[in-house]
C-alpha cells in the first residue's frame, strides 16, 4: 500500500479518536440535551422554533456516555448516537489497523456495508429521532 492512503487512514483514525477523546472529556447534561453548549456552540433553536427536538438532538451527550463507556445511559438519552460513537471508535481502530499494517480491512469494511448498510444506518437514526422526540414530549 502507497504511503498516501496510509497517511490518510492514520489522518482517519486520529480524527475519530480526537471526537471520542473531546467526548469523554464533556459532562453529559443530565437532562439528555445541551451538552454541546460546553464546547461554545449556541442551544439549538429547533425545540423553540418546532415544537420537537431536532434529528441530532442528544448525539453529544450520547456520545459524552459512550466514551465514558456509560453504554446504556446514551441508549436511553440518544440510540442513534450510541450507535455512531460505537462506528466512530470501529472506523478508529481499523483506520489505525489499516495505517499500521498496511491491512485492507477499512477496504473490506467499507465494501461490505453496500446500499443496505447505509439505507438501515438512516432508518435507525429516523427511528432515533422519533424515540427522542417521544422522550422530550413524555410519552416514554
Amino acid at each position: 500500500m502507497p504511503l498516501f492512503p496510509r497517511t490518510g487512514l492514520f489522518a482517519v483514525s486520529v480524527a475519530c479518536f480526537a471526537l471520542l477523546g473531546v467526548a469523554a472529556w464533556l459532562d453529559p447534561a443530565p437532562q439528555g440535551i445541551g451538552t454541546h453548549t460546553q464546547l461554545g456552540i449556541a442551544p439549538c433553536s429547533w425545540p423553540a422554533l418546532m415544537g420537537i427536538p431536532c434529528p441530532s438532538c442528544g448525539m453529544t451527550t450520547a456520545f459524552a456516555h459512550a466514551a465514558d463507556g456509560h453504554f446504556l445511559d446514551a441508549l436511553r438519552i440518544q440510540p442513534g448516537g450510541l450507535v455512531l460513537a460505537i462506528l466512530t471508535a470501529a472506523v478508529g481502530l481499523a483506520t489505525l489497523t489499516g495505517a499500521l499494517t498496511g491491512s485492507r480491512i477499512c477496504s473490506l469494511l467499507s465494501e461490505s456495508v453496500g446500499p443496505k448498510g447505509w439505507w438501515s444506518l438512516g432508518g435507525l437514526l429516523v427511528v432515533s429521532w422519533g424515540y427522542k422526540i417521544a422522550l422530550v414530549r413524555g410519552y416514554l
